[in-house]
């Protein structure tokens, strides 16, 4: 059977839409694409040129991923931060009730995940030191040999050793975002963060064997294509496995409170680009991106999107965990749902979790 990327890449030919054409068959021969062509992409608009680019990338996931889509489970266990970026709602100078979650009740909730059939486990916090190498090899180890199932880690810089300690307790992912390649733009929104520490960190964590993962802001100020099309260049010359990339969204008590949303278009271009330049990474529809427009996060699944990160915090530190404003509520059953009915394969745990969900809903009415 003809792949859906050839198919596509015919379309294309016969609209006659010569540039587009010329970057599908280079992506098609898995030839890296330059800058000036990532660029191209990205500042496509509305029109069949656009459309078309977005079909392509849909079937490259197609084509290289297939059709699953992996539900990730994040607990948020922190939201106390040594540092003050400034787009960030936890960050340190920030006046909010902080909140800790002890290590057992982190460990309780990845367990009731585990028997939802979640694809891995995150752990994600602020950068925060009362959690200790010990402290977070206890959780990391537990979790792993009491559910089997991968456990990432989302916790901001941490020395070499203590990422190289937490792979041996059985952590497998670990996702360090770069922000933006750009390091005048790193810098202007990290007033406390090194940028070269940043990426040598990243390089060093996927030398040891994580499956690194990194991801860009869309939307920072004074942002342009190029630099967009330079976080695409870098993630995959640096050999990331996991791209995490959203649009802007601005925290109340920021510095960068009143800047406007990043483009949900400009982010769906992103994505589609991301895929032709790294076909088999493993990419998120965002929750930055379902914030400002929900049908934006699930319309990222037709342009490359294959992961989706459900929030299972508990109610009562899920409200405190504002990294930016109106975080959208990914809910398990809800998502699973619908992305079954967008036709989209899902482990087979998660179907008969889904149907026993829905089973009880029916019955309840």
């Amino acid at each position: 059977m003809e792949k859906k990327r050839f198919e596509v890449a015919k379309k294309i030919r016969e609209k006659n839409l010569m540039k587009l054409s010329e970057i599908a068959n280079k992506a098609i021969e898995e030839k890296h694409l330059t800058k000036e062509e990532l660029v191209y992409l990205l500042s496509l608009k509305d029109g069949e040129e656009r459309k078309l680019f977005l079909e392509l990338a849909d079937a490259f996931r197609h084509d290289y991923v297939g059709d699953m889509v992996f539900i990730k489970g994040v607990i948020e266990f922190s939201n106390y931060c040594r540092k003050n970026c400034h787009y960030c709602g936890i960050r340190a100078e920030n006046r909010i009730h902080r909140y800790r979650m002890e290590p057992d009740e982190i460990i309780s909730i990845a367990r009731d995940m585990a028997k939802l059939g979640i694809d891995t486990i995150i752990l994600q916090s602020g950068e925060d030191p009362h959690y200790d190498i010990e402290m977070l090899e206890y959780i990391v180890s537990t979790i792993r040999k009491s559910t089997f199932i991968p456990v990432s880690l989302s916790i901001g810089e941490r020395p070499r050793s203590e990422y190289l300690r937490l792979k041996n307790a059985g952590a497998s992912k670990v996702l360090l975002k770069h922000e933006s390649i750009n390091r005048k733009i790193f810098e202007a929104v990290h007033p406390d963060d090194d940028f070269d520490t940043r990426i040598d960190l990243l390089d060093y964590i996927i030398s040891i064997g994580y499956v690194g993962g990194s991801g860009n802001i869309i939307g920072l100020p004074d942002q342009t294509l190029e630099d967009i099309a330079n976080d695409i260049i870098f993630m995959r010359d640096i050999g990331v496995k996991m791209v995490g990339l959203g649009p802007f969204v601005p925290a109340e008590g920021t510095p960068l409170e009143r800047l406007p949303y990043g483009d949900p278009e400009l982010t769906l271009n992103t994505y589609a680009a991301v895929r032709l330049s790294m076909p088999r990474v493993f990419m998120p529809a965002t929750t930055a991106l379902g914030t400002i427009d929900e049908d934006k996060q699930f319309e990222g699944f037709r342009v490359g999107c294959n992961v989706i990160m459900c929030n299972f915090t508990p109610e009562k530190y899920r409200k405190d965990y504002t990294i930016y404003s109106g975080k959208a509520r990914v809910e398990f059953f809800k998502t699973a749902s619908r992305l079954k009915n967008m036709g989209f394969k899902l482990s087979v745990k998660v179907l008969r979790q889904l149907e026993r969900h829905e089973k009880e809903v029916i019955e309840r009415c």
